[in-house]
């Protein structure tokens, strides 16, 4: 089965709201969410790649959301809706930002080389967790805690102030657990050199 195949499966099987297949259909049939990229030169950078690492990031929050110290001790439970949902289209602000091209670069014997790359230019920039919320908003609603995970995926690592994202960590936990995911995903699923 391919990544398309895998997304659409995960997605179908678990987002049921209002709004869901219109936005699935915009997924496939008018944006490059299936053919783009995850990143320039890091995790997931071939095409495809940002689809297979909004499923990893699937795949690693619901396993995260599984352990029984999450669950008991911190109270995180939340519905399989929720959690593909936010997992599945947290980085939907990559749609339409990355253009193929090509870069030379030189090979181990010293001799320069054509090489495929991908560059990055944003149509919209309206931030990267806030646009991902604000493209999905026109399709679904979202509650507070799924915007607030989806902005805040980032963590710590993304450019905002960094006491605004601790108060957001702390006040909406799924924010956290999908921060984790998605470090996984890219860091140990996807790197650079996978």
């Amino acid at each position: 089965m391919d990544i398309q195949q895998k997304f659409t499966e995960a997605y179908q099987a678990n987002i049921h709201r209002e709004g869901a297949e219109p936005f699935l259909d915009y997924l496939t049939n008018r944006s490059d969410f299936f053919t783009a990229p995850a990143s320039t030169r890091y995790h997931g950078a071939y095409a495809g790649g940002l689809a297979q690492h909004s499923y990893n990031v699937y795949e690693c929050l619901k396993a995260y959301l599984e352990r029984d110290r999450v669950k008991s001790l911190y109270g995180m439970e939340y519905s399989d809706e929720t959690v593909a949902l936010v997992s599945l289209l947290h980085d939907v602000c990559k749609i339409g930002c990355y253009q193929s091209g090509f870069r030379n670069v030189k090979d181990e014997n010293g001799v320069w080389q054509r090489v495929p790359n991908y560059t990055f230019s944003d149509p919209m920039p309206y931030g990267h967790g806030e646009k991902s919320v604000y493209i999905i908003s026109g399709f679904m609603r979202l509650t507070r805690e799924e915007a607030f995970a989806i902005r805040y995926h980032m963590g710590f690592s993304g450019n905002e102030d960094k006491n605004t994202v601790g108060k957001a960590l702390e006040m909406f936990p799924l924010a956290f657990a999908l921060s984790v995911a998605d470090m996984e995903a890219s860091y140990f699923l996807e790197g650079s050199d996978k």
